[in-house]
């Protein structure tokens, strides 16, 4: 017994000794972002002492410069009402879609699958001249509405594909008991179809968050007012002066944005595990 215990404890050391360098790689980012935006000017300047921890009191001025000097909660309304608006259109048209490439049986579904996703991978800076004009027709050039139309061009596309891979792993006889028991077509798929998915609507919803929250080409090209920008744009403009960099002030907003998504991540681990490995199993 003391063999296998010994042999137990050397197993887990292994283990957690191959593991150790890919939680600096991961936790050590958030640590330098969060002591940074803590810390006073002098402090981050000083190259004679160890940078790792503080040598000055913590300060909150990089945070009052960014509520009172800046228009970063203007921002930061913006780019959240834009998350949230994207993750409703998404869905509305994804999930459908989705599902009617992968259970109804439509003739050349797989292939248009695959070309929907494929226009996934077309680099944005190509479309965003085409896109323009869109905008451009719309009248929503220096609004942040105009990426409300934007973004779903290759949000919609990829959550599509990927709830696809979902639908695919459900069995076609829960489906069909309850269409037996009185749901039709809609009705089934909004009782039973999205409960039991709802791991794979998580991941797209995330993913349509994560990246309304932090995309910034199309931000910066279609919106100019400050008063319309989104976060990432913004910040960009405000705190970055040529070569001069407001490094607390720029580490106290990214600890500020990074907030909303690491809670929401934190609420849907569940969901996006199980999701990832429906998706692998696939």
């Amino acid at each position: 017994m003391a063999r296998r215990a010994r042999r137990e404890i050397w197993r887990h050391l292994v283990i957690y000794a191959g593991l150790a360098p890919f939680v600096v790689v991961a936790v050590f980012p958030v640590y330098w972002i969060t002591i940074t935006a803590f810390k006073e000017d002098a402090d981050l300047y000083r190259m004679d002492q160890i940078p790792l921890w503080f040598h000055l009191p913590p300060t909150l001025k990089h945070f009052r410069l960014l509520f009172t000097h800046s228009h970063f909660p203007v921002w930061f309304v913006n780019s959240v009402l834009l998350a949230i608006c994207l993750v409703v259109i998404t869905l509305v048209t994804a999930v459908p879609a989705a599902y009617a490439l992968a259970r109804l049986r439509l003739p050349g579904a797989g292939n248009l699958g695959i070309a929907m996703f494929m226009t996934y991978l077309v680099p944005p800076i190509i479309l965003f001249l085409p896109l323009a004009r869109v905008v451009g027709a719309l009248g929503l050039f220096d609004s942040w509405w105009a990426l409300v139309v934007v973004y779903p061009t290759f949000t919609i596309p990829f959550c599509t594909w990927i709830l696809m891979g979902f639908f695919k792993t459900l069995p076609r006889e829960i489906e069909e008991a309850a269409w037996l028991d009185g749901c039709g077509l809609v009705g089934g798929v909004v009782r039973v179809v999205l409960p039991l998915t709802g791991h794979g609507v998580a991941i797209a919803a995330i993913f349509t968050f994560t990246l309304a929250m932090q995309e910034f080409l199309y931000a910066v090209v279609y919106v100019a007012p400050r008063d319309q920008m989104t976060v990432t744009v913004g910040i960009a403009m405000t705190l970055i002066r040529g070569d001069i960099y407001y490094w607390g002030a720029l580490m106290a907003a990214a600890l500020l944005v990074g907030l909303p998504g690491a809670i929401l991540y934190n609420m849907f681990l569940d969901h996006f595990i199980r999701g990832l490995t429906a998706t692998g199993a696939n």
